[in-house]
């Protein structure tokens, strides 16, 4: 049995700091956007996937300088992200190989997971979407499938903790069973369901309760 786990906004509270900082900026760069609004739609998302659905809802392009000084800005102050409550518990609780499947880019994972002691919990197995396989970030499957053939394990015996619909979607694509997690700070009211109906087998609040539920999935398979 793999656990895998996504990182942001599962492991580290740091979805809501990321697009609270896109919002601002993307006000003052002429696209108003409500903070609501991107916490909603946006989480789980890369920059760039959210870049170019923004595009096509204001029918122009956002300035080809504003992903990098995003980006410089947001890398300053995630030193300062929060651990979600219970990561540290849930690790000693599982006992299973596990890895992290994120869309983040390295350099970024290893900011927000070295800031919160988190990092040598993981290392080597920590994967981003978007420098394994065909670079396809979530909600395509690849990442994940790459993660199980690395750790040896197939994806039917593998099971992800994530907390965004996308990438509960690539997890779920990737034949493998999925525990949504409405903890973080940028969760907005109807996650629950809406990760339900991405195909979440079950969905916690807190993350420690996820142990429980892994080793329940443990003597126990979906008829379907």
């Amino acid at each position: 049995m793999l656990v895998i786990f996504d990182c942001d906004g599962v492991l580290v509270d740091s979805e809501i700091l990321a697009l609270r900082l896109m919002a601002e900026r993307l006000t003052e760069a002429g696209f108003p956007i409500e903070v609501e609004d991107m916490l909603g739609r946006f989480a789980g998302f890369t920059d760039e996937q959210t870049i170019h659905i923004l595009e096509e809802e204001f029918g122009r392009g956002i300035p080809d300088s504003f992903l990098a000084d995003y980006s410089a800005e947001l890398d300053k102050r995630l030193p300062n992200v929060q651990i979600i409550p219970g990561a540290q518990e849930v690790l000693d609780l599982i006992d299973a190989p596990r890895c992290v499947c994120s869309n983040s880019e390295t350099h970024r994972l290893k900011i927000t997971l070295g800031a919160t002691g988190l990092w040598d919990r993981f290392r080597p197995y920590i994967f981003s979407a978007r420098e394994v396989g065909e670079k396809r970030p979530k909600p395509a499957p690849d990442v994940y499938l790459h993660a199980a053939k690395e750790m040896g394990v197939a994806p039917a015996d593998t099971i992800v903790i994530e907390d965004s619909v996308a990438g509960v979607a690539g997890a779920v694509k990737a034949g493998m069973r999925v525990i949504g997690f409405v903890g973080a700070s940028h969760q907005q009211p109807g996650a629950s369901e809406a990760l339900t109906d991405a195909g979440a087998e079950t969905v916690v609040r807190r993350l420690v309760d996820a142990a429980a539920v892994v080793e329940a999935f443990k003597g126990w398979r979906d008829p379907g």
